[in-house]
Parts: C-alpha cells; structure tokens; sequence
C-alpha cells in the first residue's frame, strides 16, 4: 500500500517525524524489513502497516498493497470521516501560510 504519491513526500513526513518504524521515529534512507510495524500520521488519521514481505525489485503501487498488512483500526477512518472540515484545514507544521489555491479552496468550503 503506497502511503505517499512520492518519494519526496515521503522524505518529508519522515523529516516532520509523522513515520515510525517499530516505536521509533524512521529516517528517510531507513530499510523497511519483514514483520516490522509501520504508523504513518496522516492529517487527522493514524495508519498502522505490518509487512508482509519485501519486493525483489520496484513494483507498481497496486502491487505493493500485497506486501503489506493495513492494522489501521476503523475507528480512524470514523474520526477522519466525522471531521472532513479539519482534516482539510490540518496542515503539517512548518508548511507555512496557505497558498493561493489553497485559500480559494476554504473559501468555496465556507460559502
């Protein structure tokens, strides 16, 4: 299951300390290995990921999702699913002011 569109998205929730490997906050270049646990914080939600087993080679983001476990509980979607409002306005810290779109976006929200 790919978490992240990019690998510098991914870098960067990294560096923000929002991934964690086994209780410990991951470094970017940090090996993923088999029967590890994986919490991502993603805005408002909290996924948990047990691997399963590790690629021989890069594979496509819908093949990845068989190499992995989701443990995340329902009760996290519920909670993302209940406040859609501040799971929209849920910005990562040091990601600075709103963009222009991002302004036009609260705005067409509020209306």
């Amino acid at each position: 299951m790919r978490l992240y569109k990019t690998r510098s998205l991914a870098t960067d929730a990294c560096r923000a300390g929002s991934v964690s490997i086994n209780g410990q906050v991951a470094k970017p270049a940090r090996d993923v290995r088999f029967g590890e646990v994986v919490v991502v914080q993603q805005g408002l939600v909290t996924r948990t990921l047990r691997v399963l087993d590790i690629p021989k080679s890069r594979v496509g983001p819908k093949v990845v999702a068989t190499f992995c476990d989701d443990q995340t509980p329902a009760s996290e979607f519920e909670k993302a699913k209940t406040q859609p409002i501040q799971q929209f306005l849920a910005r990562e810290r040091g990601s600075g002011r709103p963009t222009k779109r991002d302004r036009r976006e609260m705005d067409r929200l509020f209306e």
